[in-house]
């Protein structure tokens, strides 16, 4: 047998290879860079709130644009170019002030400083073991001026006033570090002063000597004593704040809009082969597989030695891969002909059909699982991996990225490429259904497994709940498009499953993680998704037994249902013979 190669298809599956390989290594790290700009875990927490609005907004604006001025293919190129740039320009965005103030002072006959800074025992102990001696320049006010005369013996600072602040370098000991209570003690084992005059200070306790600001060149150190400088009510008026944000809106708004239309555009191409779709995207999962896995490596690779981690090779190979795709996408053969004459009664007669209804609830369910994977299965590894103890925080990191990769390359790639014929085996509504209840098995597993290294197998199933999910997601929502409306139809959905779906999600399950805890908050949503898939095979039988049709797997194609026909047909005589109405549903769906 003969395999021929589409080439009509080809620079499409170039695009979702390139354009998640462009993707890969900025977006997982976003939250994490916002953190190293200086922004608190809450700003982040709020940041994360609002973006799935924009998305949910732009998505069909934009999608209704593409179809009402036959514009798909033009702001599809526009998009990826206005991602890159976002990206780039996120790079560079300023950074919110932040300060290092310990208190220089005196503990058990020996001088060195606290930090009131939170640290887990894991930590300290990594710490200790690396039993290396740092520097750390301090600047302090204004220091007793007997400590310095009778015990550091500088003659400079007798007999006349003393300077404001003292400017030295302090050698710290990891070994030596101490937990007291809820502060920090680091040991200072000698000081250099002038750059020349080198002390063993000693001193007796009491009060703080003074208040310092510190720099250390570990990254470990500076990481444990950085605070923002300013409140959370004040980063908020910030103009660091407001550019952070709105890069992200605009790359998130460029991302969204990438998808929704370059999926418009994958299944005009497709034609009638809407099942061929996850051959075409799970390039998509290929690329941000391994190109994320290697960015993460290069980024600790190349910040080996620096006070903070260097993102710079994630961020340009980003904008790389973005306008490699831009280029590759100039190469996709596709024109947009037909155009809605009335697109908003066109997308209002799908609203008033039950079953485009229930596949929109099915959206919004799935996307608040989702929500609550993608915010919160880390913290719930991370979490595991304390009470596993130091050994298992030590490589939890290699853990996630072991993660990310099972998830893409093992689990979405092969579903994407099954997709087509499960869909066509079992029809689209029954791969709604086993979608859910593969999302509830997950979270129930996640709940119940005490080991973080035995998610590795449960990432398999990545491919159930993605990857034939998107597949299902998209088809379903191209096939039900009216002519003319593809790319509106893409961002109705897109808007409904993460701008509702992913944001309630987000938030909900951050409710119920500070409340009960991750595994059963999981373990609930696992429930939740449960029943909901019994619901959903519950309301699809009702509906076929409403319509008075027998539905198999044989039959070419019905309607879904009497009333929607009666307005298709009405919409024809209406138009006459200037477009191919698109409302008859192949069988397959349901």
């Amino acid at each position: 047998m003969k395999c021929t190669i589409n080439k009509k298809l080809v620079p499409m599956k170039a695009h979702y290879f390139l354009f998640n390989a462009g993707s890969g290594p900025v977006t997982p790290y976003l939250s994490i860079y916002a953190r190293q700009l200086g922004f608190s875990s809450i700003v982040v927490g709020f940041m994360y709130t609002i973006l799935p609005i924009f998305g949910m907004v732009a998505k069909p604006i934009f999608g209704t644009i593409a179809d009402k001025f036959r514009c798909q293919k033009r702001l599809f190129l526009a998009a990826q170019i206005l991602t890159a740039v976002a990206f780039l320009v996120i790079f560079y965005s300023p950074k919110i002030h932040t300060t290092r103030i310990v208190n220089f002072s005196c503990y058990n006959d020996t001088i060195g400083f606290f930090s009131n800074s939170s640290i887990n025992k894991c930590t300290l102990d990594n710490l200790r073991r690396q039993n290396t001696s740092n520097m750390c320049k301090m600047t302090c006010g204004v220091i007793d001026q007997s400590l310095l005369c009778n015990k550091w013996n500088i003659s400079d600072h007798c007999g006349h006033d003393p300077p404001t602040t003292l400017s030295f370098t302090a050698l710290t000991p990891t070994y030596k570090i101490q937990l007291t209570n809820t502060f920090l003690f680091f040991e200072i084992a000698n000081i250099t002063l002038n750059n020349e005059r080198i002390l063993t200070p000693s001193c007796s306790n009491g009060s703080p000597l003074s208040t310092c600001h510190i720099n250390c060149d570990d990254y470990n150190i500076n990481s444990l004593i950085t605070e923002t400088s300013i409140d959370d009510s004040d980063a908020y008026r910030s103009y660091q704040f407001w550019c952070l944000l709105t890069f992200m809106i605009i790359a998130w708004i460029g991302q969204a809009t990438v998808v929704s239309i370059g999926d418009a555009i994958c299944f005009q191409l497709l034609g009638d082969e809407h099942n061929s779709y996850g051959y075409q995207r799970l390039w998509g999962s290929l690329g941000w597989g391994l190109i994320a896995v290697v960015t993460g490596a290069l980024i600790d690779v190349l910040s080996k030695g620096r006070a903070q981690k260097n993102y710079t090779s994630a961020f340009y190979t980003a904008a790389a891969f973005l306008i490699t795709d831009f280029l590759v996408s100039l190469q996709i053969k596709h024109t947009q002909n037909s155009v809605s004459t009335n697109l908003f009664r066109d997308v209002g007669a799908l609203l008033l059909n039950i079953r485009i209804v229930v596949f929109l609830i099915w959206c919004v369910s799935i996307g608040m699982c989702t929500g609550l994977m993608w915010q919160f299965e880390f913290w719930l590894i991370e979490d595991l991996a304390k009470i596993q103890g130091c050994s298992a925080t030590a490589h939890v990191k290699t853990l996630e990225g072991l993660v990310q990769a099972i998830q893409t390359i093992i689990g979405e790639t092969p579903f994407f490429f099954l997709s087509g014929i499960i869909m066509k085996k079992i029809t689209h509504v029954h791969t709604m259904s086993l979608v859910l209840f593969a999302i509830g098995i997950r979270f129930i597993l996640y709940s119940v497994i005490p080991n973080p290294w035995y998610f590795l197998p449960v990432e398999v199933s990545q491919g159930l709940t993605f990857g034939l999910f998107f597949a299902c997601m998209t088809s379903y929502a191209s096939i039900i498009a009216p002519v003319g409306l593809e790319a509106t139809m893409q961002g109705l959905v897109g808007a409904v499953f993460e701008g509702v779906g992913v944001s309630a999600g987000s938030s909900l399950g951050g409710y119920f993680y500070k409340k009960v805890g991750g595994p059963l908050t999981f373990r609930y949503f696992g429930f939740a998704a449960l029943i909901i898939c019994v619901i959903h095979i519950l309301v699809q039988r009702l509906l076929q037994e409403l319509n008075g049709a027998k539905y198999s797997t044989s039959e070419k194609s019905k309607s879904f249902n009497f009333n929607l026909q009666q307005l298709c047909m009405h919409h024809h005589q209406h138009l006459g013979n200037n477009r191919t109405g698109n409302y008859s549903m192949s069988n397959d769906l349901v």
